[in-house]
């Protein structure tokens, strides 16, 4: 196995809500969803950086795809993490966020690293940091 993630899925109760939250709120580039002629099929991707892409699919049809029931999300058995270059996109970042239908769980703040991050939680409870921090700075797209 080479040493790469090529597709982030995140399992979601409404896909229109969540399409809207990510597309709208967030600014993430999508064709939409696509996939709708399927059983199951039904599933929005969007560009990221350096190649990876987001995906939502509805959690009963993951549950479908894989055989396994449904679970409630976990917000604390992973976080996305979205390092910025700046410690102001960090705020802004967050306020789109909140704007958008996020919950904020914890305002940007100093770090104890030296850094400045925040926590918000997206319409299905999946937690994404907003991170600042001074060495690890994401190359300009």
């Amino acid at each position: 196995m080479k040493p790469r993630i090529s597709v982030l899925t995140l399992g979601v109760t409404d896909l229109e809500r969540s399409l809207s939250f990510y597309r709208d709120g967030l600014g993430l580039p999508t064709k939409g969803i696509i996939g709708q002629e399927f059983e199951h099929g039904a599933v929005a991707f969007f560009d990221l950086s350096g190649g990876l892409k987001l995906a939502l699919w509805a959690q009963v049809d993951i549950a479908h795809d894989t055989g396994l029931a449904m679970q409630p999300v976990s917000p604390t058995a992973l976080t996305i993490g979205h390092n910025v270059a700046r410690q102001e996109e960090v705020d802004q970042c967050m306020e789109a966020a909140v704007r958008a239908g996020a919950e904020m769980i914890k305002p940007a703040q100093d770090t104890f690293y030296g850094g400045y991050a925040g926590y918000f939680r997206d319409p299905d409870g999946h937690l994404w940091e907003i991170v600042w921090n001074p060495d690890l700075i994401p190359p300009e797209d």
